[in-house]
């Protein structure tokens, strides 16, 4: 049996914090019938086809299909050039640094470099065209939707590039195109040109999609091992299905957190993460948390406001930045530390200068004992002072164990949507600012939105005329 990730969060307990700042054994056994049925109906949406990403690790066809493509282009190109926003940038970032270390300690040999523009700050995607070599630039285009303004706007500026320096049939075979099936201008416009076309599953979601073509495709062009990516997500699959909060640790962690929120006030959730490797991954984890469960009414139009807000820190960074506020600001944050069992290097801290106090004691040890020390001294820190916190414990921070945490996120946040009683699949704040973007930009079809952007500057213009 491989081994799982673990979750400790014996630094939740009102045992170890004291009354009043942690969850008690009565609340909890109160909770877990609310819990049970939590996984009752959300798996009954996975049943219906609702819900598609706890079958992903599951499917081979994309595996198999994105590995050809690779294959097929072994040895061509230098740089992946990654347009997407949201969803479509923050996964594969994350497996990206996962697999072959943050930017700019990257392993010896990669091959391909990731270049991410997840942005219209024109800054970025002119410096990455100017710096890249069209002859060896893969572009992967990815939207859902087929219609995001960020991305197709970026595609427009980079196919043009590729057409103005190779001529239009070459530039045609360096662009992937990652959207939905069957429908959307992307997927029209690949067509049309005969792009390499890769879907995304209708019932899978963009911050949901890191195991279909939206994560597994530029990850496996820059080296990632796709097939221990997705085994480890299949192989916590099983148990982030269990009913029991014992067995399954995305039920336990999405109803510590539901309660510490809504009955505590820990409306701030902190991401700490001790290793540089799985920094990018929290980033990916902020999206998720923060779109799936900020919503503004539940599934009986309630106004509820619902929602912990994630903060990323990185240990011990922020032990010298953030952790001063935690310790002793507001009482309204949980930290949920994630931290490696073993790292895949060792330094030592040569025995140098030892009649001195400050470098005496360091000298013979290694950089990992001092990380781990550093970590185990935050996390008693902040259970002395009463503040909650638990950790995720990667046994290493490969794809195998990000896959696994990965499937557990997604699920963690499925239940908790559940506990919330709050669609957790959709985005309508998000999708408003899309529309009044369109609408700004003049996009057919937006007429209502352009009348509510012209009685919003009347009315701005008058005040600012007081």
């Amino acid at each position: 049996m491989p081994q799982m990730i673990g979750y400790d969060w014996t630094n939740l307990r009102a045992d170890i914090l004291g009354p009043g700042h942690g969850l008690t054994r009565a609340e909890l056994e109160a909770r877990r019938e609310q819990a049970r049925v939590a996984v009752g109906k959300f798996l009954d949406r996975v049943e219906r086809g609702e819900v598609g990403f706890p079958r992903l690790p599951f499917q081979t066809e994309p595996v198999e299909q994105v590995a050809q493509y690779v294959r097929s282009l072994r040895g061509r190109y230098k740089s992946v050039l990654l347009l997407g926003i949201g969803g479509s940038a923050l996964g594969p970032y994350a497996l990206d640094v996962a697999a072959n270390g943050p930017h700019p300690f990257r392993k010896k040999k990669i091959p391909a470099e990731l270049v991410v523009v997840d942005n219209v700050d024109p800054l970025l995607l002119h410096r990455a065209m100017e710096r890249l070599d069209p002859r060896k630039t893969l572009v992967v285009v990815v939207t859902k939707s087929g219609s995001t303004a960020e991305t197709m706007a970026q595609f427009l500026i980079a196919y043009h590039w590729l057409r103005k320096k190779l001529g239009s049939k070459r530039a045609a075979r360096q662009v992937a195109a990652v959207t939905d099936p069957s429908k959307g201008d992307l997927l029209a416009i690949a067509r049309r040109k005969k792009f390499e076309l890769f879907a995304i599953p209708p019932n899978v979601g963009g911050r949901f999609s890191v195991l279909t073509p939206v994560g597994l495709l530029p990850a496996a062009l820059v080296g990632v091992n796709i097939r221990r990516l997705v085994q480890g997500a299949g192989d916590i699959a099983e148990a982030c299905r269990l009913p029991e909060l014992e067995s399954n640790p995305a039920l336990a962690s999405a109803l510590h957190q539901y309660i510490l929120d809504t009955r505590y006030g820990k409306t701030i959730q902190v991401i700490y993460s001790y290793s540089n490797t799985l920094w990018a991954l929290a980033f990916w984890y902020r999206q998720l948390w923060a779109e799936s469960l900020g919503k503004r009414v539940d599934r009986s139009k309630r106004e509820v406001l619902s929602g912990q807000t994630p903060v990323v820190a990185l240990g011990v960074t922020d032990q010298h930045s953030q952790s001063q506020l935690y310790m002793e600001g507001p009482r309204d944050k949980a930290v949920t530390f994630w931290e490696e069992a073993t790292s895949a290097h060792t330094v030592r801290i040569p025995k140098l200068f030892g009649k001195y106090d400050s470098t005496g004691y360091l000298g013979g040890k290694t950089l990992n004992e001092l990380f781990r020390a550093e970590k185990s001294a935050t996390e008693l820190a902040l259970t002395e002072a009463g503040r909650p916190n638990s950790t995720f414990l990667f046994p290493r921070a490969d794809e195998y164990y990000v896959g696994q945490m990965m499937m557990l996120c997604m699920f963690q946040a499925a239940y908790a949507g559940e506990l919330y009683d709050i669609n957790a699949f959709d985005q309508p704040g998000v999708q408003l600012s899309k529309d009044l973007t369109y609408a700004l930009l003049g996009r057919p079809g937006f007429d209502a939105e352009r009348s509510r952007i012209a009685t919003y500057r009347k009315q701005k213009e008058s005040l600012e005329k007081k």
